[in-house]
């Protein structure tokens, strides 16, 4: 019940951080920060995705 509403945080922490890029130079200064925030964010609504997908092949497996 939780993990959906994870995704959605961390789909939302990546549309923010992606609006604070300074997209001239993104490597510098706070721009590199936010830089960060983007990938942390892919990063954690990937693994988000990986649990949830894991559950449902576990809950398939358990039914058979």
């Amino acid at each position: 019940m939780l993990l959906p509403l994870f995704m959605v945080l961390a789909l939302a922490g990546c549309i923010f951080n992606l609006t604070q890029v300074n997209w001239t130079d993104p490597l510098v200064g706070k721009s590199s920060v936010a830089v960060i925030g983007v990938m942390a964010s892919a990063s954690a609504f990937l693994l988000l995705l990986i649990l949830m997908l894991s559950k449902r092949v576990a809950q398939k497996i358990k039914k058979r």
